[in-house]
């Protein structure tokens, strides 16, 4: 069992080390669709790779998704062990649209897994990202 600010360490180090070893802009929130947005996760129990829909208006989040997964072959080939869903809850209780992939059994309290991690949150960003820039126009209009 870890502390509040030994986990802190351990999370701010792998972090830190991720940017260090793969020293790169990534797209992130640079999408230019205000709410849908890259991002990476990596805690005790798995890291993940995503691309969420978080608009205010239902509406809005619906179009960014129907177009996204009017590309899904696209995006099953690109990244292939994707998951969908329209509604996925965030620990705070929001309701997004998300797509991701994610690795079990990776704990970012344990260095071990680190290597791979790192390994897996760079391949499958820079997948999404291929896709994104590709298709990129399509998503926007």
């Amino acid at each position: 069992m870890f502390s509040k600010e030994e986990s802190k360490r351990l999370r701010q180090e792998f972090w830190i080390s991720f940017g260090k070893s793969f020293p790169r802009k990534w797209i992130l929130y640079n999408t230019k669709i205000k709410d849908v947005s890259f991002k990476f996760h990596f805690d005790t129990k798995q890291a993940k790779v995503s691309l969420d829909i978080e608009c205010v208006r239902d509406q809005d989040r619906v179009h960014y998704f129907e177009k996204l997964i009017s590309l899904k072959s696209i995006l099953l080939t690109s990244v292939p062990e994707l998951v969908i869903e329209s509604n996925y809850q965030l620990a705070n209780g929001k309701e997004i649209s998300s797509l991701y992939t994610s690795l079990e059994g990776v704990s970012i309290h344990n260095k071990n897994t680190w290597q791979e991690t790192m390994y897996f949150l760079k391949d499958n960003m820079s997948l999404f990202e291929e896709f994104w820039e590709t298709y990129e126009d399509y998503i926007k209009s």
